[in-house]
């Protein structure tokens, strides 16, 4: 098995060597602040030997993965969520589970494979929180410093967090736009690993492990519908989106799995943004030919801090350069009441499914969201097996839990 980088852009390609984060052509157009142009993704040839790759396709042997348990979450049935909601296949994917209660573990694991088997040290990221505390824990954990550019405004249980990781943490008087700019910064002088999202394509290349995990537990769950096979994909995937580089990723899974033979179609998967933070909804709906669909950046007003990007660095390769397809426009409906009792809700919610999540993975029950649909095919939404993926534990925003 043979990897390297490519450019969905212009198609080149490059070794998967520390220091190769973008296209060098494609991201000369790049302009602080705004969506990165010249996004790399990682792609494989050759036949895929699970004795010897091991049991999912990553461009890092096994054998440099620290012993953390990340991955091998459940995918578990909410029956009363399902009775209410008139979805009797609806499974939820539970990365809460994870050990620092995020999905984001999963890019941070693979992240400190390849500084484990390369010898790098340090590792450098921003964050809104999430992504922080992933990458403190997954590098205490491998043995490795983690320097993290933390907007003020983070929630405080994650920078502690971060903190009782032993991360070096630097805290910033902005948004997490000019966090992850300081971080470039930092990297680019330094010359340590940059974990930042969609900046480094092992961070969408990690969070693909979802999506095979969903594929197998499926297979047994749907029985003879799976057609004999294994796994089996869902019909539908609903995804909390910000930088569009999560829902990238258990794409690139779904179409990895396609290619294997291991399903027979790819879901259609959903794109789920807050009102208040929905860059990529919004340049879905832009004029065909749009110069930059992500221009004007228009600044982000929502609760939901774990998808709240102002400019989504991962947005132009999730429009055009992911090598899947899109629907090209945004879901009818865009549900607009306060935030306020949106958070609200999300706490009564827990009452139904026996969990407590962020603000962020609150998604189909009446919150202020806009809907990009990604995929193939949409077919009768309450008939056919769902999947929504919650993002992380509400521990970060206890303070947004009101009465």
């Amino acid at each position: 098995m043979k990897w390297n980088y490519r450019c969905p852009t212009c198609g080149r390609e490059y070794g998967i060597e520390p220091g190769r984060y973008l296209c060098d052509p494609c991201s000369a157009a790049n302009v602080p602040g705004r969506a990165l142009h010249g996004v790399l993704e990682c792609v494989w040839t050759g036949s895929w030997d699970p004795e010897a790759d091991g049991a999912i396709p990553l461009p890092v042997p096994a054998r440099f993965f620290p012993s953390i348990p990340v991955g091998d979450t459940p995918l578990w049935a909410p029956e009363r969520l399902r009775a209410e909601l008139g979805f009797p296949r609806l499974f939820l994917k539970d990365d809460t589970c994870n050990p620092s209660g995020s999905f984001k573990d999963r890019a941070s694991y693979l992240v400190a494979a390849f500084a484990r088997e390369r010898g790098i040290k340090e590792i450098a990221l921003a964050s809104t929180g999430n992504a922080a505390s992933s990458m403190a824990a997954v590098g205490a954990a491998a043995g490795l410093k983690i320097t993290v550019f933390l907007p003020a405004a983070a929630p405080v249980a994650k920078r502690i967090q971060v903190l009782q990781y032993g991360a070096e943490l630097r805290e910033i008087q902005g948004n997490y736009d000019l966090a992850f700019d300081k971080s470039l910064e930092y990297s680019a002088e330094t010359g340590v690993l940059s974990r930042n999202t969609a900046y480094n394509p092992l961070t969408i290349e990690g969070k693909k492990t979802a999506s095979f995990e969903i594929a197998k537990a499926l297979g047994p769950a749907l029985g003879a519908a799976a057609g004999g096979r294994k796994a089996a994909a869902p019909d539908h995937v609903f995804v909390p989106t910000g930088d569009g580089v999560i829902i990238a990723g258990v794409i690139r899974g779904f179409e990895d799995l396609l290619k294997l033979g291991a399903i027979d179609r790819m879901p259609t998967v959903w794109a789920a943004q807050a009102e208040g933070s929905s860059a990529i909804a919004r340049a879905l709906a832009a004029p065909a030919g749009s110069a930059d669909p992500f221009v004007p950046v228009v600044a982000a007003t929502t609760a939901a801090d774990s998808i709240s990007v102002d400019a989504p660095r991962n947005g132009h390769y999730a429009l055009d350069g992911g090598g899947f397809h899109l629907g090209g426009r945004p879901a009818e409906r865009a549900l607009r009441p306060g935030e306020a009792p949106e958070v609200w809700r999300q706490g009564r919610d827990g009452e139904r499914r026996g969990d407590l999540r962020r603000p962020a993975t609150g998604l189909g029950q009446g919150r202020p969201l806009r809907g990009a649909l990604l995929g193939l095919r949409l077919r009768g939404l309450p008939k056919s097996p769902g999947k929504h993926r919650p993002e992380g534990n509400g521990g970060g925003d206890a303070h947004r839990l009101g009465p």
